[in-house]
């Protein structure tokens, strides 16, 4: 009996599905790709920062002097650079205290008032300009500092422009000096924001709407699935266009919020249709039958029954979905309707090399690889999860 209760575990549906997806090698590669930029976008203060990480003066001790600019940042985009900033913080102490406590109540009254305590620094701190050049400093004897592997900011203008990579600058500088690798890092932030917030918003709505249709059925079905075809009949990125100018016309500064729902309220036709779809199929089925007999709500039918049989479309959709919204931000960005400067986006370099292609190469080459490093990634895992989640792909 033992034996078959272990049997029957290791042959969970979610077990069966990453014995597959691991056998896929192409996909296991563009799992570790999309983690590395993840990893990257999430310790980018870290990595380029013009301030010291951690110094110790004679007579004044240790300090950080990094940690304002931590939780206030000097950016146009505060908000983005925020919530990352707080996810570099909030998960390695999240992940202390799931593993250091046991009892399952105590722990989430601890996550709870640790997450809440973490928010506290973020609200109070606030933005200060500071001229401090740190790189140049004459330091009194006995200091010890330490500086982030490039001592940049994302704005400092520290190069002759368009200088070619070399010693000093890896990836070389941008057109007006900045450091390139420095605003390709804090780049990654803007297309993953833009990519995994938009794509869930899009997904939500796509899901509530899906659902809902497929489930009531009828007039109610009827009405809403006629008017997502009237929207399908609108060219989605034209509108994403004539949205976006409108944003700028009334010089709405958090760009970067405006291409999130922008993109999000654009994004959800498909994920109705295959919602909608999925529940038409699944409804029909004995036991969603025996669960209305027995008196079940539509509440209870919905979130016990139907929405966990639809996992696998659910995350095949949104590893391609994110791969197009990342694609429709760099593309708004490049036209100038997207992300405005001085913020890095990929789209925005990869515009500054345009008028001079051959003598800023580095800003066409770099930029281009991350986006293709990006898009790529997701694809390749949304293919690995369709065939992970598909029972005939297994040998």
């Amino acid at each position: 009996m033992a034996e078959k209760q272990s049997n029957l575990q290791q042959t969970t549906p979610w077990r069966s599905a990453w014995r597959r997806f691991r056998t896929d090698y192409l996909a296991v590669l563009a799992l570790f790709l999309i983690c590395g930029m993840l990893l990257t976008a999430l310790l980018a203060p870290l990595l380029a920062n013009p301030r010291p990480l951690l110094e110790f003066i004679p007579g004044k001790g240790w300090d950080m002097p990094f940690l304002r600019s931590f939780f206030a940042p000097e950016s146009s985009e505060y908000c983005i650079e925020q919530l990352f900033n707080y996810l570099l913080l909030a998960l390695p102490l999240a992940l202390i205290v799931k593993f250091s406590i046991k009892a399952k109540r105590l722990r989430r009254i601890a996550l709870l008032v640790l997450l809440t305590a973490l928010t506290i620094p973020f609200l109070l701190a606030s933005p200060k300009l500071e001229r401090v050049n740190y790189r140049d400093q004459i330091l009194p004897e006995g200091t010890w500092r330490m500086m982030a592997l490039l001592p940049y900011g994302p704005f400092e203008q520290v190069s002759a422009p368009y200088t070619p990579p070399g010693k000093k600058h890896p990836l070389g500088c941008d057109e007006l000096g900045r450091d390139l690798a420095v605003r390709l890092i804090f780049g990654s932030r803007i297309s993953l924001a833009v990519g995994l917030i938009a794509t869930t918003l899009a997904m939500f709505i796509g899901l509530v709407i899906g659902v809902a249709a497929g489930y009531r059925g009828g007039w109610f079905d009827i009405l809403l699935m006629r008017a997502v075809e009237i929207l399908m009949c609108f060219p989605v990125f034209l509108l994403l266009l004539i949205i976006m100018s409108l944003f700028q016309e009334y010089k709405f500064e958090q760009s970067i919020l405006a291409v999130i729902v922008v993109i999000a309220l654009t994004g959800w036709i498909g994920m109705a249709q295959l919602a909608r779809g999925e529940v038409l199929k699944i409804r029909e089925m004995s036991y969603i039958k025996a669960a209305q007999t027995l008196g079940v709500s539509w509440w209870g039918i919905i979130f016990k029954h139907i929405l966990p049989n639809i996992p696998g479309t659910i995350c095949i959709t949104f590893s391609f979905a994110v791969a197009g919204a990342i694609l429709s931000e760099s593309s708004l960005s490049f036209l100038g309707f997207g992300v405005q400067p001085p913020t890095a986006s990929w789209g925005g370099m990869l515009k500054a090399a345009f008028n001079d292609p051959l003598n800023a190469w580095h800003l066409t080459l770099f930029p281009g690889l991350m986006l293709f490093w990006a898009v790529a990634g997701f694809n390749l895992l949304g293919e690995g999860l369709r065939k992970a989640f598909d029972p005939r792909s297994e040998k």
